[in-house]
């Protein structure tokens, strides 16, 4: 039988690449339900070439233009945040995939969940911020969370088959960046059109600043001791320039494995959907001849602060990760807005990291957090990132 997905966030650049790998296996997927927040002439496009059976637009104000559009097809059309965390409970769903951005992936995926969906994760934000709450409820409802993010799938097809062998250690693999080996000096100065050329993925703006900054493979690295069951101690970052290992598991009689491949993450999204199957692709193949070297490194925490600041939030526990999230989400809309308080002067890249370490030390710490506190401390963490910003 064909697989029914529903992809949350398909106008994203993990939500197109995932209808990509469903229209080249026509005979083993099936596309059930897309969302989007506000791009509503893209989703138009993709509902009429997939015809789903239900699409979602986030933004109320597009619902009449997506409604019309599609009024000639059987396509349901719904509007609004709580039709896209409600659209998952839909019985003809077998695996949703959320590829929302940041904080709001939290609610659909919770909702996912409580259905009994199988869920293909590309949010690493969810995880991060209530990650202890999410995996108790997968477990409760024999849900399997799926990593799409190319560093999680490289561990999880790294540990298929190794059940009873306990993991010593694992290694997760960026490629530091644009701005890997520059100084402080260099970094005070970084603009917004520098820190999005990243060398060897093409992903989104967000997840590309955060990839500049490293912030993102700090949440990898709380994704990860929530995905694999982890101690802090556990899990070490290495720079790996050429993004060829995208991660490597090491076992406690000191043998490891590492998964190879080119950057694409068509690759990590077609695992997901397939699992425990490979299917057949046409994705580019790696040639060990035209990469004669393979480097590593180890990442300069003092420059690149994020990730020590991520690794403390993790140690902390609580709702720390929490606040780190947010403070990120806001910082990061700031710098790619090129937001501008009262006094004229812009955040800077390397004072997003003081904002983020600002928060953490002055929100309020909560130890043993329910979902309702972790949506207080979001909205809390938002506003006070907003003043530090205005303060500049």
């Amino acid at each position: 039988m064909k697989k029914r997905i529903a992809i949350l966030g398909s106008t994203g650049s993990i939500g197109t690449q995932a209808l990509e790998v469903i229209k080249q296996h026509p005979d083993k997927f099936e596309l059930e339900v897309i969302t989007a927040q506000i791009n509503s002439s893209l989703l138009i496009k993709q509902a009429i070439e997939f015809k789903p059976n239900a699409v979602v637009i986030g933004s109320k104000k597009h619902y009449k233009e997506v409604s019309r559009a599609l009024s000639n097809f059987n396509i349901k059309v719904f509007a609004g945040e709580e039709s896209i965390s409600q659209i998952v409970e839909m019985d003809t769903i077998d695996i949703v995939l959320i590829s929302l951005l940041g904080f709001s992936g939290l609610n659909p995926t919770i909702n996912a969940i409580k259905a009994k969906k199988q869920i293909a994760l590309a949010n690493k934000e969810t995880l991060v911020v209530a990650g202890e709450l999410l995996v108790k409820m997968a477990k409760i409802n024999h849900v399997n969370i799926l990593p799409v993010d190319s560093e999680h799938s490289a561990i999880f097809q790294c540990l298929t088959g190794e059940d009873f062998n306990p993991i010593e250690k694992i290694y997760l693999t960026a490629s530091g960046g644009p701005f890997r080996g520059r100084d402080r000096n260099f970094l005070s100065k970084v603009k917004k059109e520098q820190a999005l050329k990243h060398p060897n993925w093409n992903m989104g703006n967000k997840i590309t600043i955060d990839s500049a900054t490293l912030m993102n493979k700090g949440l990898e690295v709380i994704e990860a001791k929530w995905l694999f069951g982890l101690n802090p101690e556990q899990i070490e970052v290495i720079i790996h320039p050429q993004s060829i290992i995208h991660s490597i598991v090491q076992f406690q009689d000191g043998s490891m494995k590492a998964q190879m491949g080119l950057p694409d993450m068509k690759l990590p999204i077609q695992y997901a959907f397939s699992y425990p199957l490979r299917l057949k692709s046409d994705f580019p193949r790696f040639d060990f001849i035209n990469y004669p070297k393979l480097t590593f490194e180890f990442p300069d925490t003092k420059i690149f602060r994020n990730l020590a600041l991520a690794f403390e939030a993790l140690k902390k526990g609580g709702n720390m990760p929490c606040v780190l999230n947010a403070a990120n989400e806001v910082v990061v809309e700031a710098f790619l807005k090129d937001k501008v308080p009262e006094n004229g002067r812009g955040i800077g890249f390397l004072q997003m990291s003081d904002i983020i370490e600002k928060c953490m030390q002055t929100i309020q710490f909560i130890e043993n957090p329910g979902y309702e506190d972790y949506v207080l401390t979001d909205i809390e963490t938002r506003k006070k990132t907003l003043n530090y910003i205005s303060e500049i």
